[in-house]
């Protein structure tokens, strides 16, 4: 029997509050996804992955007054891009708000390993209301890097996931919501606090 939308929120909430990783349909490709505040979840992830945390990862939130309040300034010209974006769109902001090394998790600051090294965060406001809505009961941002091992495609469909991601996380997401996904992997834009802006993928 299909669960409903809020058996599903309620479930995977609770596993991204306790640390764990969940698998989730995206506005664009699947994810892996976890608080993406909790430094001890996002090393989980690379670890999945199989990937170097040196590379930083693609997190959600449900809107840009979330956003503000993980990073140190929101340029205006983010704010334009937002509000004329038609397709999803990842922006690199600069000056995240983010823990130290070493130190536990707290809500208020991003994880310092889910961050770039020159302490830029690339987050999305996805265009998918479930997303939207994860990110808005959870209360923080969440990690949304494609679920897939480092170096192979990212997953359009839930048929396409490598069965060891699926067995790598704590809980998956019912796959009838994939249908709000896109299936193309979104464009990412590097913004700067004097209007520069670099495309990092089109």
């Amino acid at each position: 029997m299909r669960k409903t939308l809020d058996e599903i929120y309620s479930e995977a909430v609770a596993v991204l509050r306790d640390g764990g990783l969940i698998l989730y349909p995206t506005d664009t490709v699947w994810g892996i996804g976890c608080d993406a505040t909790n430094p001890d979840a996002v090393a989980k992830v690379y670890a999945l992955k199989r990937r170097d945390d040196a590379k930083a990862l693609v997190l959600l939130a449900d809107s840009l007054d979330r956003v503000g309040r993980y990073v140190r300034e929101i340029p205006d010209i983010a704010v334009q891009l937002v509000d004329v974006n038609d397709r999803p769109m990842t922006i690199i902001y600069p000056g995240a708000i983010a823990g130290e090394k070493g130190k536990p998790g707290d809500r208020h600051f991003l994880a310092w390993n889910a961050v770039a090294e020159d302490g830029s965060v690339a987050i999305r406001v996805p265009m998918m209301e479930f997303c939207r809505q994860l990110v808005y009961k959870l209360g923080r941002p969440i990690v949304s890097t494609s679920a897939n091992i480092s170096g192979q495609g990212s997953p359009r469909r839930h048929a396409e996931i490598d069965p060891e991601i699926i067995s790598g996380v704590d809980y998956v997401v019912e796959p009838f919501l994939e249908k709000e996904s896109s299936g193309v992997a979104s464009q990412i834009l590097k913004v700067g606090l004097r209007g520069e802006i670099e495309i990092i993928r089109q």
